[in-house]
Formats: structure tokens, sequence, C-alpha cells
């Protein structure tokens, strides 16, 4: 079926979590909307995994704790299997969960609590969903900041001395959670001279998405705690 230009696009979402009242409560919020439909539902990562195998979902709303295997691990084989296409927000609960630096490593698009509102909810996976890191709740800007600055990164190993000035101030701008177009209007430069900049700097610093390009500024130090967007 060809979808015209005035349909939207719908987002095919896969919702993990072991909690079943959670789950279904997700479930449920999500496919009130016309442009979102799960296509699936996993109790653990091992589900997970095989239903996003099968059913390759545009996101994967993985909860970090779940039995079997956790959301870190699954998101790390459904990024892998589907090479970055399905993208992945997990679910976490502020004060407990101390993977999510791991789960920014391992290409996680965004977080989102788990007693996020209905509207937080929905943006979070329409963000996502459209390719763009959901990093500037202030849950987690304190996490990065906390696990970058106390243990080394797995990623690749690089020096902000591989950037031009311009490729560098994107970054830091990328990382203070601005979008394309803020970042054009900040700079006075196009949409397109941006998006040419982001891809030359993900490609010298072998970078996955914005998340990952988020951890390296805070690893340089290009951005501290409390200096986002603004």
């Amino acid at each position: 079926m060809i979808r015209t230009e005035r349909e939207p696009r719908v987002i095919r979402a896969l919702v993990a979590d072991d909690q079943a009242v959670v789950r279904t409560g997700f479930v449920n919020l999500l496919n009130t909307q016309e442009d979102i439909k799960v296509v699936g539902e996993a109790e653990d990562g091992v589900q997970a995994v095989r239903i996003a195998a099968t059913t390759r979902p545009d996101l994967a709303l993985l909860d970090i704790r779940m039995p079997h295997k956790n959301g870190i691990d699954a998101a790390r084989e459904i990024l892998a299997a589907s090479d970055g296409a399905t993208k992945v927000l997990m679910l976490t609960t502020f004060g407990l969960d101390e993977y999510v630096y791991d789960a920014l490593a391992a290409g996680a698009g965004g977080f989102l609590l788990k007693d996020a509102t209905f509207p937080e909810l929905l943006h979070a996976v329409r963000v996502v969903a459209a390719g763009n890191a959901l990093l500037s709740p202030e849950i987690t800007k304190r996490v990065i900041c906390e696990y970058v600055h106390a243990r080394a990164s797995r990623l690749p190993v690089h020096s902000v001395g591989e950037l031009t000035a311009r490729e560098a101030e994107v970054l830091t701008l990328i990382a203070r959670g601005l979008s394309n177009a803020e970042i054009a209007g900040r700079l006075t430069i196009t949409d397109h001279t941006v998006k040419t900049h982001i891809n030359r700097l993900f490609a010298k610093l072998e970078l996955r998405d914005r998340a990952q390009a988020v951890i390296v500024a805070y690893e340089w130090g290009l951005v501290r705690a409390g200096n986002g967007a603004g």
C-alpha cells in the first residue's frame, strides 16, 4: 500500500517490561494515537530481542531491569540486528538505575521515567523514533554527568583536536539539547550546513547517534552539569 503525502508516518513500537500492569498501560496509551501502533509486547529481554527480529519495529521501549536479559543487553542486540533502524527508548526509575550510562553507550536514544505523564510518553516516543536524542530532562543530565566523570568511556578513543572549531561548536550545541534548526539559528548557518558538520564529526569520532555525541561532549568537558540548553 502506497502512503499518500497527507498520511502521517505510523511509528511501529515494541514495548518490553516484566511488570504486566506497566506494560499494558503503555501499550494501551500508545495505541490511542493515530501515528503510533504497538506491534509487539515482551515480558523480558529475550522475548524483546526475538519479537524485534520478527516485527522490525521503528522503536523499542525497553525496561532497563528485566529478567533473563536486561534492557541494556536487549538494546545492544536489537540495535545490532537492525543496523540502527530500530531506535531504543529506555524505561528507568530515577534513583535506582545505575546503568543509564551503559544504556547510552549501547546506543539508547533516551530515557523515560516509569511514572511519566501521557504527554511525556508520547513526546519521548516521537522524538526518539525520529532519530533524535531525548537528553534534555534533568534526570538524564545528572546521570550522564555522574557516570561520564566516574568511569572510563567505552566509546572509541578520540580527541577534540580531531575536530574543526566549527565541528566542536556544533558538538557542544548538540550536547546542550539544541535541534539542527536551533543550531543553525544560533550559528547563523543553514540547516544543510549543520547536517554536513554533524555527519563529518560523527564520522571522525565513530559515533552512532546524538546520544553518543552527548557522552563525548561531557567527557571532553565541552558541557557540564547545569550548562544545558538555553
